[in-house]
């Protein structure tokens, strides 16, 4: 494996690309570790998916809605010396999500586990046993990832275990724990019969906007991370994050260049020198965070023989896109939850046609977020401000999303009129904005539209994302959900604080060397 050595940093000024999560919670640690950072976005706000929409009195977040895992969070504040909970207001949301199936009935996810064993005990007899099951070994897996694969830089199983240092006993059964080979799919199918409970214990991983089908097992580990950490939603919506973070980095001192994208990573000799902006520019830095889609990095800011290097080792595709529904209505439903999914009709048909056939579903799964339930002031009085998410492919060149959106509203408002119950939802419709794959792919950067980075496909190997070290391109480091450890808000706030904490330790080490030598 052609492998580089961390450069050796002066104190000049450390660059971010990209105000993102990841972005910004890169800055807010190597800041607060006492490193002088430029941080550039080229939009005029920060906080990138994590952004809010404003209009006719509703209030939407526009991307993830979803808050899991806060001590990912408060180890970011930690850092300055503050408490998260001091910055945020977090409700626990629970049940967690209210799920509608096709054949009619509704399945609440409860976060305590008794709890939710005796739900099903009255839906479906006989699957309790095999969730406790399923909870267990999730529990187990991401005990291992704790052990190997998070809070450091991974790309490969080489970066996870020392088989000449760890292979003892305890390591070989984490290994073989985690049930290489094997799907998510087929590991819940082993432990739960009924094909509506399976198909909700399927849907923990698109987080990571993959197929359970393809996906490898060690991906069961985000159930516990939601169970047992919980489902929260900051007061503000998940928006209140990057505005958080933001007002820290702020306090720390980050200079942050809103407005000003970045055209190309400069380089000599195999080390980034700095970097030149949109309108030519240059900044001389001694490395660089990007925020940016990692391929996309390589691909358009990077070029030449470190960009070819990195793209003979992903060749991964991308992960799914998706159609948004912002829609503000003059009247709520009362039997939603904060959190609610609803069903397609048959699962496998459903991800065959998203992730084989690069298609549209003709029977989508749709997500509903309802904040209204947390947060009454997202809506007029007696409104309602629903988000509505249905994954797509990610873009293919024959993708014109102008012709097929009308198309494809019209499947999912009448999926969810017939499935949710979402009677007269046309009539109570007074404001709509849409995102589709190819503004997603225009306004974020990212791969061909893709939300959640590069697809985690593979029975073995699916779990990895390039590392946050770049072992093509000396002082370039990556953050985001198509970096390690992947997507989902609280993975990409992890990839942010591996990038800061992996550069930052390259720095003291480089440092030491260049003392010792003198």
């Amino acid at each position: 494996m052609n492998r580089i050595s961390p450069v050796s940093l002066s104190h000049g000024s450390i660059g971010i690309i990209g105000g993102g999560l990841a972005g910004l919670a890169a800055a807010c640690v190597l800041a607060a570790r006492g490193h002088r950072v430029i941080l550039f976005e080229k939009n005029d706000w920060l906080g990138g998916k994590a952004a809010a929409l404003e209009e006719d009195g509703f209030r939407f977040d526009m991307g993830p809605t979803i808050l899991t895992v806060p001590a990912i969070l408060e180890r970011i504040f930690a850092e300055a010396g503050q408490r998260m909970e001091d910055k945020l207001d977090l409700r626990r949301i629970d049940p967690q999500w209210r799920c509608f199936f096709d054949d009619g009935s509704v399945l609440d996810l409860h976060q305590d586990v008794p709890t939710m064993q005796a739900a099903l005990r009255d839906y479906a007899p006989g699957t309790e046993g095999g969730y406790r099951d399923f909870i267990a070994m999730s529990e187990n897996l991401h005990r291992i990832s704790q052990n190997f694969f998070f809070w450091r830089s991974v790309e490969d199983i080489g970066d996870t275990l020392d088989f000449k240092k760890n292979l003892d006993l305890a390591t070989l059964r984490d290994v073989m724990n985690l049930k290489m080979g094997s799907s998510v799919a087929r590991e819940i199918r082993k432990k739960v019969g009924d094909k509506r409970v399976a198909q909700m214990l399927d849907h923990f991983v698109q987080y990571v906007g993959s197929s359970p089908y393809g996906s490898p097992a060690v991906l069961c580990s985000i159930a516990h991370m939601q169970t047992g950490g919980g489902v929260w939603y900051p007061m503000g919506g998940t928006r209140a994050v990057p505005v958080a973070l933001q007002a820290l980095a702020q306090e720390l001192g980050v200079d942050m260049r809103l407005g000003t994208g970045v055209a190309r990573i400069l380089s000599n000799g195999g080390h980034v020198t700095g970097v030149q902006t949109d309108d030519g520019a240059t900044i001389p830095l001694t490395s660089v965070v990007s925020n940016m889609d990692s391929v996309r990095t390589y691909r358009e800011l990077v070029q030449g023989e470190p960009a070819a290097r990195f793209a003979r080792r992903w060749k991964r595709e991308a992960a799914c896109s998706g159609v948004v529904l912002y829609l503000g209505l003059d009247r709520g439903y009362d039997h939603l939850l904060h959190h609610d999914f609803v069903f397609s009709r048959d699962p496998e048909e459903e991800f065959d046609f998203i992730y084989r056939r690069g298609e549209p579903a003709p029977d989508p799964t749709c997500y509903i977020a309802a904040t209204a339930r947390t947060e009454p002031g997202v809506a007029p009085p007696g409104g309602e401000a629903l988000y509505v998410l249905v994954h797509t492919p990610y873009l293919r060149p024959h993708h014109d999303w102008s012709k097929m959106l009308p198309d494809y509203r019209r499947v999912i408002l009448d999926k969810l009129v017939r499935t949710a119950g979402l009677k007269d939802l046309e009539s109570r419709i007074r404001f709509e904005r849409v995102l589709t794959p190819q503004d997603i792919h225009e306004r974020y950067r990212v791969l061909d539209g893709a939300i959640y980075g590069l697809a985690s496909h593979g029975r073995f190997f699916g779990a990895f994302k390039p590392g946050n070290r770049s072992r093509d391109l000396a002082g370039l480091y990556l953050a985001g959900g198509a970096a390690h450890p992947g997507p989902g808000m609280p993975m990409v706030l992890m990839s942010g604080w591996i990038a800061a904490d992996t550069l930052d330790q390259d720095v003291i080490h480089a440092a030491a060397r260049t003392q010792a030598l003198a």
